[in-house]
């Protein structure tokens, strides 16, 4: 019989939207309730390019928290073809910036300020290298004549494979992978490429967005993909290889910004996370493998301590609400109006 509770190391979440301003208050108050760390995306506007810019966002995380959280943002590095190998050096030097993140121009929300040539960025991927920095990677090329479903593969031919070899010693993370090309890749590499995986690629294919009408609020990016990129993604999660790591990549739009002609993409499910998660590994009989996962093995590639602290986990269903305040407007999480199946009990 699986188990009804399950207690854990407290978690961490490797792949972050907080966004900013007013939205905050409802981002950093979710991220809170259960992880202790969490690595922030810096795709704000204008995006975080230097030192400076993510210790004045890390600043306003910090005053978002809710009273008494001991929550850590961990910040990130927006890599642009400007970005010169002493900025990287200069964040390395605050103790607070841990990863610098690549976006290809036009991969995803907020990425025009990206890279369209990789060659024009290879001396400050020399300066993380030298710094112990890791590169966190949105995998999809943006080519027009590349099917959407095919992105993810071509980048990894076409410009990751490349970018390794010329670059032996960088440290990089394959952001939310969503193919089995992917887990195969991150596979056949040694140990300083690892991988995130999400909660809602875990859980969903892409016949869940498009059959019977298109779901807007399951629309995300990299696109979801087939039943058996599914069943890798899951495969690899709970395997209980150390090179696969939860990372939500939660990312919040309001509601007018998900249902229109042109709507954003992204998944909000930093209301239940964990609770996602414990579905899909309790759905692959592998809820004994969720404390790696979750708590183990991102802290130990990114050299940082495991948590001392515990979460308890309990199979109870709870109702996911219709929608959530947002900055003034309204957010429509996974799962909106149905149920999960599990609750945080304690954190």
């Amino acid at each position: 019989m699986a188990a009804d509770a399950l207690t854990l190391a407290r978690p961490d979440d490797w792949h972050l939207h907080l966004r900013d301003g007013e939205a905050l208050s409802r981002t950093v108050r979710d991220a809170a309730r259960v992880f202790g760390r969490a690595i922030v995306m810096p795709n704000l506007v204008p995006p975080v390019t230097t030192a400076a810019d993510a210790l004045a966002y890390r600043k306003r995380v910090l005053e978002a928290r809710p009273s008494g959280s001991s929550f850590e943002p961990l910040m990130t590095l927006y890599l642009t073809e400007r970005t010169a190998p002493d900025e990287i050096r200069r964040a390395r030097d605050t103790g607070h910036v841990k990863a610098v993140k690549l976006y290809p121009a036009g991969a995803t929300t907020n990425s025009d300020a990206g890279v369209r040539d990789l060659g024009r960025v290879d001396d400050a991927l020399d300066a993380m290298a030298d710094a112990g920095m890791p590169l966190l990677v949105h995998g999809e090329v943006t080519d027009h004549d590349v099917d959407i479903f095919d992105r993810e593969e071509a980048f990894i031919e076409g410009r990751l494979r490349p970018l390794l070899a010329r670059h032996p010693t960088l440290r990089v993370v394959f952001e939310h992978v969503t193919t089995r090309a992917a887990v195969a890749f991150v596979r056949s590499q040694p140990a300083r490429v690892a991988a995130t995986i999400t909660a809602h690629h875990l859980l969903l294919n892409r016949n869940d967005m498009l059959v019977g009408g298109v779901r807007p609020h399951r629309y995300c990016l990299p696109v979801l993909k087939r039943e058996e990129d599914r069943r890798a993604l899951l495969e690899a999660a709970t395997s209980g290889d150390a090179r696969f790591f939860l990372g939500s990549d939660s990312a919040p739009h309001a509601r007018d910004r998900k249902e229109c002609a042109s709507g954003c993409a992204g998944v909000y499910t930093g209301h239940a996370a964990l609770e996602l998660y414990a579905e899909a590994f309790d759905q692959a009989g592998a809820l004994d493998r969720l404390e790696g996962f979750a708590s183990h093995f991102g802290a130990d590639f990114y050299g940082l301590p495991r948590a001392q602290a515990r979460v308890t986990l309990r199979r109870a269903e709870r109702p996911v609400p219709t929608e959530l305040p947002f900055a003034g407007e309204a957010l429509v999480p996974f799962r909106a109006g149905e149920t999960v199946a599990w609750r945080v009990e304690s954190a």
